[in-house]
Parts: C-alpha cells; structure tokens; sequence
C-alpha cells in the first residue's frame, strides 16, 4: 500500500518519520514497498514553495505539507512518501521539478 507519511498517524509507528534507515527498508516481499522519498533541507526555498510543491506531489493536505516542511526546517529531511519504486521515482521527479533536494532509499 502505498502511503504520505501523515502526522495524524504517529502513533501507528510513524513517530520517527526524519529519520533514513538504509537496511531493512526492504520489506522482503520484492514488491519494492518498502521504498522511500526523503526530502532534505537546502535553506533555498521557502516554507510555502515546500509546502506547494509536497501538496503537488503526494496528494496531501496544507497541513500535512506543513508537518513535512517544519520537520525538514528543523531537523533536515523528513520522509514524506512511502510505496513502489515507481511512485517513489514519480514523487522524487516532481519534488525535483523546482530542484528539492530528495532521496529514494530502499
């Protein structure tokens, strides 16, 4: 299933949702579900062209998008999708369309 990383969510095991685990991202499964954008910090663009562009990218709310950019603000990256490669390619290629800084692990 793929999923945004939602704040609403943290205590269904999102709590530590900054945070790139390189091993055991894989679920084991082969289907790639496992996989993850991360989106880094880079002190260029500003809260609302964050927030636009994570709306744009993963289909969430204005105020999800606002978790995502104050966790990047204040902790550097955050990990704000989580699905197949394909959407993770996806996700990472519109973040990038106004050159974020992002990261697929998995």
């Amino acid at each position: 299933m793929d999923e945004f990383l939602d704040p609403q969510f943290e205590n269904d095991n999102f709590t530590e949702v900054d945070t790139i685990i390189d091993e055991s991202v894989d679920d084991g499964t082969g289907n790639g579900l496992g996989t993850k954008v991360v989106l880094f910090n880079d002190n260029y663009h500003t809260f609302e062209q964050v927030i636009n562009q994570l709306m744009k990218a993963i289909n969430c709310s204005e105020e999800t998008a606002f978790y995502h950019a104050n966790t990047i603000h204040t902790k550097g990256q955050s990990t704000v999708f989580k699905g197949d490669i394909q959407k993770c390619l996806r996700v990472s290629q519109i973040l990038n369309e106004i050159n974020l800084k992002t990261q697929i692990v998995g």
